[in-house]
């Protein structure tokens, strides 16, 4: 049964590109048209856009694939398909040229073995171009890197600098369309992005999501009848404290707040937030703040916390999860918290990606007992609750 459509734009069309030939992933056919969780994979792909509203979409197929490919997709609105090229890159030039008498203003280019494609990414990537005329979804790289030099480590690699690419990539049409038309002539390209920025395009950063990854080795098939298993809310709690120094700004939950003192650390000492990351971090099991941004680290001298929130939460959707709600206290006989509290929850909640209900902030005193009653710093414990990524 083909899923129920979002109100379509034929200002957002997509090309789907599924020309490959390739049999590594252990299928009597090229993956594209193989089952996945009881449906060719290539269907699960279209119907992830359509249900997102995205159309028309165009399907880059290999030749001689016709009938299959009707037969696939049969059923699903504003779809039709050509036949691909020689190279990745001239099957999406054929994709875009497809769609060029419906000149859409945006076009999203997506890989079918890519089948789970989250609503919420298509959001975030027509959102970003507001602002660029590309955009593509990342996640961070977790694992340590190496160079290999036959068969040996040949240096290092920086992961915090690193990210993995997903699709669907989205740009403006008239200019990738553009792009594409000037690549013609060179080395395949690696994915669109690339084919962007060679036409001096510059690409915005999204977060991507892990239910976006390939389908390429036979054991991505494996057992892909059936429906995965549960999984549930996750919790972990933080806690950070900070001395009040003359001299500093004072930094909590993201905004400064005017006060004769401010917190001292190698960063901007925002003690709420640093609680914060320690919530999600551990609920994720990903350590602390500590390991990711360690203060011997001259690079994270006065750095905005508002950073190490944003790689928390790139951590938390790299494993699946997005947040459900945080409670976060800040203690401190001064200043006084109240005041600030409808301010604090607008700023955590854009950092966070969540609504504005799903934040609380408190403020209490240690009735002037401990440091804090001395006035000689700020804690903050927080709470945070991850929620699983919303399944299809």
């Amino acid at each position: 049964m083909a899923p129920s459509p979002a109100p379509h734009s034929p200002a957002l069309a997509a090309v789907v590109v599924a020309a490959g030939q390739g049999l590594r992933a252990g299928q009597p056919l090229p993956k594209q048209f193989a089952l996945w969780r009881g449906k060719p994979v290539l269907r699960h792909a279209v119907e992830a856009l359509v249900k997102a509203g995205v159309g028309p979409i165009v399907v880059v197929i290999p030749t001689g694939a016709e009938d299959l490919t009707a037969e696939i997709l049969q059923g699903l609105p504003h779809v039709s398909f050509v036949c691909g090229g020689a190279t990745r890159q001239a099957s999406v030039l054929k994709g875009l040229e497809a769609l060029s008498h419906a000149a859409p203003e945006v076009v999203l280019i997506h890989d079918a073995a890519r089948p789970d494609c989250p609503e919420a990414v298509v959001k975030r990537l027509v959102v970003a171009l507001e602002h660029a005329p590309g955009a593509i979804p990342v996640l961070p790289v977790v694992d340590s890197l190496v160079y290999a030099a036959e068969g040996r480590m040949g240096g290092s690699a920086r992961r915090e600098e690193l990210r993995r690419v997903q699709t669907p990539q989205a740009f403006h049409f008239a200019a990738i369309l553009a792009a594409h038309r000037a690549w013609q002539g060179r080395p395949d390209a690696g994915d669109d992005a690339q084919v962007a920025r060679a036409a001096g395009l510059e690409i915005a950063l999204i977060t991507g999501d892990e239910r976006l990854r390939k389908l390429t080795f036979a054991e991505d098939f494996m057992d892909s009848t059936s429906t995965p298993p549960p999984r549930y809310p996750r919790t972990g709690t933080g806690f950070d404290v900070h001395r009040l120094a003359a001299g500093e700004e004072l930094w909590l939950c993201g905004i400064q707040l005017a006060h004769d003192r401010g917190l001292a650390g190698h960063s901007d000492a925002d003690v709420a937030l640093h609680a914060l990351v320690d919530a999600v971090l551990g609920a994720v099991g990903a350590g602390d703040i500590g390991q990711h941004f360690p203060p011997s680290d001259p690079q994270w001298k006065g750095a905005a916390s508002s950073r190490f929130v944003s790689h928390a939460v790139e951590l938390a959707r790299a494993a699946g999860y997005e947040i459900g709600n945080v409670d976060l206290t800040i203690i401190c006989e001064a200043p006084r918290i109240g005041p600030h509290r409808d301010a604090m929850r607008q700023r955590l909640a854009e950092l966070l990606g969540t609504a504005v209900d799903a934040v609380n902030v408190k403020g209490t005193t240690s009735e002037r007992l401990g440091f804090a009653g001395r006035g000689e710093g700020i804690a903050a414990q927080a709470v945070a609750t991850l929620i699983p990524l919303e399944r299809m």
